[in-house]
């Protein structure tokens, strides 16, 4: 599934073999996160999947800098 827009945010959802590879990208996006200086909100649900949003909360919509860190999630 590819990054969707929900209100003022853009969502994806993933789902892994198991707890510790949601766990691994989760730590991975966290990294990437901190240094991008912009940080999604991380639901990890169910024992494998993994929702990210992500918001500029300060303009009420998504940014290029949420489009960016998308973009980099996507890499990883």
């Amino acid at each position: 599934m590819a990054w969707h827009e929900e209100g003022s945010a853009l969502v994806q959802d993933y789902e892994f073999g198991d707890f510790a590879g949601a766990i691994r990208f989760v730590n991975e996006v966290a990294r990437l996160a901190e240094a991008k200086g912009h940080h999604p909100d991380i639901l990890i649900h169910g024992w494998n999947k993994v929702r990210l949003t992500l918001s500029t909360h300060t303009s009420g919509t998504v940014t290029d800098l949420d489009r960016g860190l998308a973009a980099d999630i996507d890499d990883l």
